[in-house]
């Protein structure tokens, strides 16, 4: 019944709606890879401020729009370390970098090279093992292996192929990531063979070679799994072009990719073992565009385009042999599977081939199979309860939101970390890089730049400030030109130092008027509360009315609706109130023991929540205005916040200043009460300590007296 030219043609158009309701539509691609390139642009920008020689790129299914809900896809960071160079010709050797020359020999795998250290001053091979990273082979040749290894930059843990999968890390957290080195030109096979060739659908076109091969080819640290060396070799990777050639596919061809990624995770690969990938699935795909006719790609021929993938899928595991699209010389398939394996995935492929639409409506991931059957009118639409297209376009768009507003607190996390033991001068330095993309023409950066740089330069007008009410006890033109400049990060955060800083330097009718502006925005919009400090913290469930706004706006919202925490550096000390900076001064000797160097660095600062901080501020600015009706209301305010609020990054910093207002209160009991329900939120690393031991101590005096 499904075998007819024009049931098939239905079909497909019905099949690519069902992708259109699940996010597989041009709105969401364009959308999500927005957002990507956006974090990938922010990424670059501080660390080049920062100082750091490091490029990074987002690579995988997200920012190529090829994911589903259901596929529950990654994406890679792949961080090019622009101090290494690995080249080809000696003439590529470079001064003031680590070179290294790329061996391809009978010793190494189609596709694949050795790296031969080469001296600091000459391009002549090294003669001294550097460490326990490299090591001379049979040949006297210092090579350098592709295990884990640690740099003052990066931190490796657990290696998965080329990638090192962590949590918490700086500004990488939470991503697999791809270490890898520049190559000064990209391998002789595939300038000669891939940039000349043409197949009958004329794509990719020459202009869009010619830009794909303008990209950094790169080598990444992984061994293939036939070579006699797997623990020296390095995969050459031209992943940047490829994801050029992604971004250029139609949305057709994209809905096939992903067809064929949720056919290889439900059907093909047996007993859920990843025998063939989605990167195989990719290069099919690209072959496919380009050796047949690019009027093939339509909508009503979608169930043609999946059978002429699968088809060709078949034929490569059939001849144990799929040649990388751009470097040929690569056998992605070589050593991949068993005899019995490849038999299974002939047969699995076969079956789905014969009976597709019959396996397509079986499909359990994202419900693709029942909402095939509602559209071809199989079943009434009651029978299944599913998201609507609308719904997962907002759940898709949260997601995203969450992850891009993570991307900005991480980007500001590690601008921090890396300045908190540096100096104003420092300080000045790094921003004064970063405010030279405000003159980029470039469209993708002026926008990051708007997003990332109230941040730092807060941070920087907060420092200048600390400096000038230390001297002065106000603050200085200069510091408030910068506070002014970066006031409109984020819903809150920005403006609660702002406040912080008029209330340090005396001027309480500037504190009392934004705290109550900063106050209204939290009721007047729905707000997330964020804060990446603490990694292991899960992101927040986000409210209806809010997946709603992020479906609507794409970048705004991490100024419209996000409430990141105040993080405040010594730096800063003297815009911070004194209850706030036993903050500082958190952990013992011991204490430091139990803290981990790069991800812990923020608990020398002091940092709290968005929401606590706010009515902690009121009520000193209350008490000091002697309102005491709405200074209790305040401290009421406070304590509910503490209670119910979910989404708390620093509740023991929050228990600790309530502990504070409860002694100016003069209820030691319920002060006290607050220190141990902080010490149960952190054991240690926590101030709790010594409040409770002043307070202890201020009693007994009293007693005595």
């Amino acid at each position: 019944m499904f075998q007819s030219p024009d049931s098939r043609k239905h079909i497909s158009l019905m099949l690519s709606e069902v992708l259109d309701d699940i996010g597989v539509n041009e709105r969401m691609r364009m959308r999500t890879r927005r957002l990507y390139n956006l974090k990938e642009t922010m990424n670059n920008m501080v660390m080049k401020s920062i100082g750091y020689n490091i490029n990074s790129y987002r690579i995988g299914s997200t920012i190529e729009g090829t994911t589903t809900l259901g596929l529950q896809s990654d994406t890679d960071q792949l961080l090019l370390g622009n101090d290494n160079n690995a080249i080809q010709d000696r003439s590529e050797w470079e001064h003031g970098k680590i070179n290294y020359f790329m061996i391809q020999d009978e010793n190494t795998t189609p596709g694949y090279c050795f790296l031969q250290l080469l001296q600091h001053d000459k391009p002549l091979p090294d003669t001294v093992v550097p460490n326990e990273f490299h090591i001379t082979d049979k040949k006297g040749r210092i090579l350098h292996k592709n295990k884990v290894y640690e740099t003052d930059d990066t931190k490796y843990v657990s290696q998965h192929g080329p990638s090192y999968a962590t949590q918490g890390r700086e500004v990488f957290r939470d991503s697999d990531r791809v270490y890898a080195f520049p190559c000064k030109s990209w391998p002789k096979s595939a300038e000669s063979g891939w940039l000349d060739r043409q197949g009958i659908g004329k794509w990719p076109t020459q202009e869009m070679r010619r830009y794909a091969a303008s990209t950094v080819c790169c080598v990444v640290p992984t061994g293939s799994k036939v070579s006699e060396y797997p623990e020296l070799e390095w995969r050459i990777s031209t992943s940047l072009a490829e994801r050029c050639l992604m971004f250029d596919l139609d949305i057709t061809q994209i809905k096939c990719y992903v067809l064929m990624k949720i056919i290889l995770k439900s059907l093909l690969n047996p007993q859920g073992e990843i025998n063939i990938s989605s990167f195989m699935c990719k290069t099919i795909l690209f072959y496919c565009i380009e050796q047949k006719e690019l009027s093939i790609w339509k909508e009503n021929n979608l169930l043609e385009c999946l059978k002429d993938c699968l088809m060709k899928l078949s034929n490569c595991v059939q001849n144990d042999n799929l040649s990388h699209f751009i470097i040929p010389e690569n056998n992605l398939i070589a050593g991949q599977f068993t005899a019995d394996t490849k038999h299974q995935l002939l047969k699995n492929i076969s079956d789905f081939i014969q009976n597709d639409v019959q396996s397509l409506l079986r499909i359990n991931i994202d419900y693709l199979g029942q909402r095939l059957q509602v559209k071809l009118n199989l079943v009434p639409e009651r029978q299944y309860d599913f998201l609507s297209s609308l719904d997962i376009c907002e759940t898709v768009s949260a997601s995203n939101y969450l992850s891009f507003s993570k991307i900005c607190d991480n980007d500001h996390f590690f601008y921090l970390t890396k300045l908190h033991n540096k100096n104003i001068g420092r300080m000045k330095q790094t921003v004064e890089r970063l405010m030279a993309f405000n003159n980029s023409d470039n469209n993708l950066e002026h926008a990051a730049f708007t997003i990332i740089a109230p941040f730092l330069c807060f941070s920087y007008g907060s420092a200048l400030a600390s400096e000038s009410i230390g001297l002065k006890h106000q603050v200085s033109p200069q510091a408030l030109v910068w506070l002014l400049d970066g006031f409109e990060s984020d819903v809150s955060s920005s403006r609660l130092k702002l406040a912080s800083v008029f209330y340090s330097s005396g001027d309480i009718e500037k504190t009392e008027l934004i705290l109550r502006h900063t106050e209204s925005q939290f009721y007047s919009y729905p707000v997330v509360s964020l804060c990446n400090c603490w990694h292991r913290l899960l992101l927040p469930q986000v409210p209806t009315e809010v997946r709603r706004v992020c479906n609507e706006q794409i970048e705004d919202c991490v100024k419209n609706i996000t409430a990141f925490c105040v993080r405040f550096l010594k730096l800063e000390i003297n815009c911070v109130p004194h209850e706030l900076q036993y903050e500082m001064f958190r952990s013992t000797q011991d204490d430091i023991k139990h803290r981990d160097q790069y991800d812990d660095c923020w608990m020398d600062w002091a940092v709290v929540d968005s929401l606590p901080f706010l009515y902690f501020l009121r009520y000193k600015v209350f008490r000091h205005l002697q309102r005491y009706q709405d200074k209790q209301h305040a401290l009421n305010k406070l304590a509910n916040t503490i209670e119910t609020e979910k989404n708390l990054g620093h509740k023991e910093t929050a228990f600790n200043i309530l502990g504070q207002c409860m002694e100016q209160e003069n209820r030691p009991k319920q002060a006290v009460k607050c220190y141990l329900f902080s010490l149960r939120q952190r054991a240690r690393n926590n101030v709790a300590k010594i409040h409770i031991c002043r307070l202890l101590s201020s009693l007994l005096v009293c007693k005595k007296n």
